[in-house]
């Protein structure tokens, strides 16, 4: 028996959006954070909670390193949140096509991107939540587990002898490399600290390095050709990211692999590096991209160039998101959810687990999260 499209359709609950609540949370890190251009002084954290007409809810969020919050929360506020009022929460890549060409003046950039992060994160915790399904399932399913390495003892104001010390408290923990940033004014210091940190950890314990898009292309051209006795895992953002040609050239006489993407925001930027082979790994940042939406999309994009992706920061949402796709290879351990979330990222024998209950992985603590809001706003229907 069949029946008619009219009747399927009158049979499936509308998922009307009614609601839209808008947090921000500043959470300070766990620890000193500093590289070659700057320092992470808090993590300012939008927060989306979607609401639909049959009481389901998703959650999402996006973050900044201390600038820029508050003109996330009023991107969200005066223009985004309104137009998701009376739209079916199912369809997400519709919501966000309308809302990126709603935004087109300020597209693409940090703050758009963020913003749209915040919806788009919600939009797909509701999705899964309302069907019983892990995101990593629900997106693809492609593993259950991701090698993880940690960034927390790399920083680089810390002394040869803390780094030496951090690398081997990680490789005692279980962690499969640890990420150590360059930049210090002269090359030699950054020879010297890899190589303490390479002869007290050995050779099977990966190494990645981050310039935090801090040199020139001859600089870099110099440092990497200095850090080549080391086994590098891959150099990150050793130029600025609009210099794909600098890029090009670089991956081209570099030995190491070339890492970039926490400070790309568009898949068409990323389609470009992949094209002119200016770099051997994708960091694609899920908030920085606009979203899980834009995020698979870069995943499989890198695929399809036979390319790994090892996502930049946001281990809570990524394991998930990682485990959706083949060519995911690391997540980076920083944790910076624990104040306002009830869950934790597993980890077993140095890998990451994914998880498998129902949303993004993340059990958010909202009696926390109001406690610590430093702004609110609620948009209803």
């Amino acid at each position: 028996m069949t029946c008619e499209p009219s009747v399927v359709a009158k049979a499936i609950p509308m998922a009307l959006i009614e609601r839209v609540e808008i947090f921000q949370v500043d959470l300070p890190p766990k620890v000193v954070r500093t590289d070659a251009i700057q320092a992470f002084v808090k993590q300012e954290t939008p927060i989306v909670r979607i609401t639909c007409a049959d009481g389901a809810e998703g959650v999402g969020y996006a973050y900044t390193i201390g600038t820029g919050g508050s003109s996330v929360v009023a991107l969200l506020r005066d223009h985004l949140a309104p137009r998701l009022i009376g739209r079916d929460a199912r369809e997400i890549e519709r919501l966000w096509r309308d809302l990126y060409f709603a935004t087109h003046a300020t597209a693409v950039g940090a703050v758009t991107s963020l913003a749209m992060a915040a919806i788009d994160t919600a939009l797909w915790d509701l999705r899964c939540r309302r069907d019983g399904t892990s995101l990593a399932l629900a997106a693809g399913g492609a593993q259950t587990r991701i090698p993880v390495y940690t960034t927390e003892g790399g920083w680089l104001h810390l002394s040869t002898s803390e780094l030496v010390e951090e690398a081997l408290l990680a490789k005692g923990a279980g962690f499969r490399g640890a990420k150590l940033k360059v930049g210090r004014p002269r090359v030699a210091e950054d020879v010297a600290r890899l190589a303490a940190v390479r002869d007290a950890v050995g050779p099977e314990f990966e190494i990645m390095v981050d310039a935090n898009q801090a040199f020139t292309v001859s600089e870099a051209l110099r440092r990497a050709h200095a850090f080549e006795p080391f086994g590098l895992a891959w150099l990150e953002e050793p130029l600025p990211a609009d210099d794909i040609s600098g890029h090009v050239e670089l991956a081209a006489r570099a030995s190491m692999p070339i890492a970039v993407g926490e400070s790309i925001y568009s898949v068409a930027h990323f389609r470009e590096y992949l094209e002119r082979d200016a770099c051997s790994i994708v960091q694609v940042d899920c908030a920085r991209i606009g979203g899980i939406t834009p995020w698979l999309k870069v995943a499989h994009l890198a695929e399809a160039f036979n390319v790994s992706v090892s996502p930049h920061f946001l281990m809570e949402l990524h394991v998930s998101l990682a485990g959706a796709v083949p060519n995911a290879a690391w997540i980076e351990h920083i944790p910076q959810l624990d104040a306002i979330t009830t869950s934790r990222l597993a980890i077993e024998d140095g890998y990451a687990l994914v998880p498998t209950g129902p949303g993004l992985g993340i059990d958010w603590d909202f009696g926390a999260i109001e406690r610590l809001a430093t702004a609110r706003v609620t948009i209803a229907a």
